[in-house]
Order: C-alpha cells, then sequence, then structure tokens
C-alpha cells in the first residue's frame, strides 16, 4: 500500500506546483484555442474540434479527422510545430515533479 500512497503524494506535488500548473494551464489555452479555431474553419462540432486538438498536440494523430481547408491545414503546422513542444515539456514536469517526490 506504501507505493500507491507514495504515488498519489507523488501526483499531489506535481499538481501543487506552480510551473506545472502554468504549463497545464499553458496547453489548456492552446488545446482551447485550437477548437475553437477548428469549430470555426472546418464546421466541426465542439467535440469533434477539441478531440482533434488533443489527437494532433499528442502526436497520437488516429487519422479520422483532418483539416479540409487550406487554412485549417496551414493553422495545424504551427500549431504542432508549436504545441507539441510545450506539450512534452508539461508531461515531462509533470513526471520529474512526480518521480522526485517518490523517490525522495
Amino acid at each position: 500500500m506504501k507505493p500507491v500512497r507514495n504515488l498519489g503524494a507523488g501526483i499531489h506535488a506535481a499538481f501543487t506546483d506552480s510551473w506545472v500548473r502554468f504549463l497545464l494551464a499553458l496547453t489548456c489555452v492552446m488545446i482551447t484555442t485550437a477548437s475553437i479555431f477548428y469549430r470555426w474553419a472546418e464546421g466541426w462540432s465542439w467535440l469533434d474540434a477539441a478531440y482533434f486538438s488533443v489527437i494532433t498536440i499528442s502526436t497520437i494523430g488516429y487519422g479520422d479527422f483532418s483539416p479540409q481547408t487550406a487554412m485549417g491545414k496551414v493553422f495545424t503546422i504551427f500549431y504542432v510545430i508549436s504545441g507539441l513542444g510545450i506539450f512534452v515539456v508539461t508531461a515531462s514536469a509533470i513526471a520529474e515533479r512526480i518521480i522526485s517526490s517518490v523517490a525522495g
């Protein structure tokens, strides 16, 4: 039971860290902005736009959605280039805080 408790403490430490919270907020702003853009430019539902925004920034890319407009394609290029770095830094910061808290 101690490993689970340690993991819980690590997660708590990560999500109370001001840098992690800033990065999470920045990631959420990027996903929200992209969702609004895709809703407007591609005419997708809110759910589809949010889904595509998350799938794209996380590089999963199932391929079930793709922008059809030139504007959507250009936006996606810049969204991936800027968003991927922020997403990776956010995930790394969370993992680092959890590991450092659990490891002692």
